[in-house]
């Protein structure tokens, strides 16, 4: 979905994918009596892939961006200090899948096990900006914003052992399921203007936090290491037996919401569930073992089928666009796995929307040995609020904005462009620049090979949400080849 990424190398043929996910569609059942030992540890063991990676992903995340004792304005640094990225992703940085070019970031872990910790909101005027609170299962469960109109101040966040904690007049309780809170922040800022991002380094500054032991101590900072530690770690997702032994731990750290106990229940048969440690399980058969094996190694690809499933399903709905929603999932495992995979952190749909086209209108991969031209009729752009804004950034395949010769990544509501005496507006993508000027004017180059287009809606208008999730409403423009 375009968000804060741990980078994945390579990619998976569209084809692997789709094998996988129809491997995966059989809805194999422990009972079932002509099961053998290696289908029961491998379609379980897909089952327990799908439904554990947001946890092994965030943890995995988290390790690698607290690895670190002092912040190095890319995000990573300590728990319980908001770190910021200070500047824009540009082509040579390649170490962030599906870089915004909308939103400075500020990445924060909270570890709430010894205390809350309060965040400072300062007073931010007429810009978009979110403090989006994740649980270690991916669940946006509250923001602190601009949509939400959130009153400067401090707001505690608050563990679940501590709900009887009592707080500081003025302070605002925001209860958290969880110990661990994953904040990616995002303010607006114009990233054809230097002042303005100076702006928001300055306000990424001004949202803070600190302990509630130290609260309301002005300027407090955390101390300051004598010899730092700034070599980052880098621990990769675990593999074979090691990933469900994670998942094991994680489990037990971050018990799973009562609404999972029939998957728990399910995945029991193959000895994974919280603190289990199914690669000491003597209770496993060889072939049992060799599934679950397996399962690790295909899950990736799996996942990817999933994405690929759920895009050819509603790809007609969406004009050619996979739009799901974010954020909040349930017990929608599948969705909440492919969410992980391509865009961790992503945001629930009153704060950004995200269609993204891998292939054109007609079903072909888009490719920069092709013309593209996207209509937007009069009226037609993203029904976003006045706070909110628009965009649409150019990927290659595997998610990295590509150098051009005009260093254009994207075209949003900020970019000066031509539009036709209808009030209608045309945007061409392709690789070599028009010959017309003002299609030049409206021109978003592509790379040699594939690519793909991800848009971007925030602070959708509430009543439009329903429309453009469903298909019935909003519809990004489609991508139509031309000569």
């Amino acid at each position: 979905m375009g968000h804060w990424t741990p980078r994945r190398r390579g990619t998976v043929a569209v084809a692997a994918a789709l094998l996988s996910a129809t491997l995966v569609g059989t809805g194999l059942h422990p009972a079932a009596a002509d099961e053998t030992d290696y289908e029961l540890g491998y379609q379980l063991g897909l089952q327990a892939y799908r439904y554990g990676l947001p946890l092994v992903t965030t943890d995995k995340t988290f390790e690698n961006q607290t690895s670190i004792d002092v912040s190095n304005d890319r995000g990573f640094g300590p728990v319980n200090q908001f770190n910021p990225v200070r500047a824009f992703i540009d082509p040579a940085d390649r170490s962030v899948v599906a870089p915004n070019l909308d939103t400075l970031y500020s990445i924060a872990w909270l570890d709430l096990s010894d205390e809350p910790q309060v965040i400072h909101v300062p007073k931010i005027k007429d810009r978009y900006f979110v403090v989006p609170l994740m649980s270690p299962y991916t669940e946006n469960f509250a923001n602190l914003g601009s949509v939400d109109e959130t009153p400067a101040g401090d707001y505690a966040i608050v563990g679940p052992d501590d709900s009887d904690v009592v707080l500081p007049k003025h302070v605002t309780r925001v209860e958290s399921p969880y110990d661990r809170v994953f904040i990616i922040e995002r303010v607006y800022a114009d990233n054809d203007s230097a002042k303005d991002i100076t702006a928001v380094n300055r306000l990424q500054d001004k949202i803070s936090v600190i302990p509630l032991s130290q609260y309301p101590k002005k300027n407090w900072r955390a101390p300051v290491p004598a010899s730092p530690d700034t070599t980052i770690d880098d621990p990769g997702l675990p593999t074979g037996m090691a990933f469900y032994d994670k998942l094991g731990d994680l489990l037990a750290e971050f018990p799973p919401p009562a609404a999972d106990q029939p998957m728990l229940d399910e995945l029991a048969a193959i000895g994974v569930g919280p603190g289990l440690q199914p690669s000491t399980d003597a209770s496993l058969s060889a072939d049992t073992v060799a599934g679950m094996t397996a399962a690790i190694a295909a899950g990736q690809a799996t996942v990817l089928g999933d994405a690929q499933a759920i895009y050819g399903q509603n790809f007609a709905r969406h004009n050619g666009y996979l739009v799901t929603p974010t954020g909040t999932y349930g017990t929608d495992y599948r969705l909440r796995a492919v969410v992980t995979q391509v865009g961790l952190g992503a945001l629930r749909p009153e704060q950004s929307i995200y269609p993204l086209a891998l292939l054109d209108r007609t079903g072909k991969p888009l490719t920069g040995a092709k013309k593209y031209v996207v209509h937007i009729p009069a009226g037609g752009l993203p029904p976003v609020t006045d706070d909110g804004f628009w965009s649409m950034t150019l990927y290659d395949n595997d998610g990295f904005i590509v150098a051009n010769e005009i260093d254009r990544y994207a075209i949003n509501d900020r970019t000066d462009l031509h539009y036709n005496a209808d009030g209608s507006l045309d945007l061409y993508i392709q690789a070599e620049r028009p010959a017309d000027p003002a299609h030049a004017q409206n021109w978003l180059p592509t790379p040699a090979g594939g690519f793909r287009l991800l848009w971007r809606t925030y602070s959708t208008e509430r009543t439009e949400i329903p429309g453009i999730l469903d298909g019935t409403g909003w519809l990004a423009p489609a991508v139509m080849p031309v000569g």
